[in-house]
């Protein structure tokens, strides 16, 4: 079951949110292989979407993943609450995909004075 974490955002400005994945044993997880899927949208069954760029820290058994928003993407959203998940893709040994729900959310956009 993912993580539920509300995160709040700035209108207009560049974004990075750095997750820090870990096992249930509390050690970091090896994202070795793994890709990863994050977006918002204004609803759950809404078919807009925005999607964060993910990019994995070196080395990748560090378990760090930032989910990045350009001040672009973050402009064009209106002050509002959106709702937002991150799913890791892996194969197993006999290459099946394994999709992981790590983290979802609403995601609040606060919205911007200065232009």
């Amino acid at each position: 079951m993912a993580q539920y974490e509300d995160i709040a955002i700035d209108q207009g400005a560049d974004v990075t949110i750095q997750l820090e994945l870990t096992n249930t044993n509390g050690t970091a997880k090896d994202l070795t292989g793994y890709t990863c899927a994050s977006q918002i949208r204004r609803t759950h069954g809404n078919d807009s979407a925005t999607s964060f760029t993910p990019m994995f820290s070196a080395p990748r058994t560090s378990g760090v993943l930032n989910l990045t928003l350009t001040h672009l993407q973050t402009n064009s959203f209106t002050a509002k609450r959106y709702v937002y998940d991150v799913e890791l893709t892996n194969q197993d040994s006999a290459a099946n995909n394994i999709i992981e729900r790590v983290l979802e959310g609403q995601l609040i956009v606060n919205p911007s004075v200065t232009r």
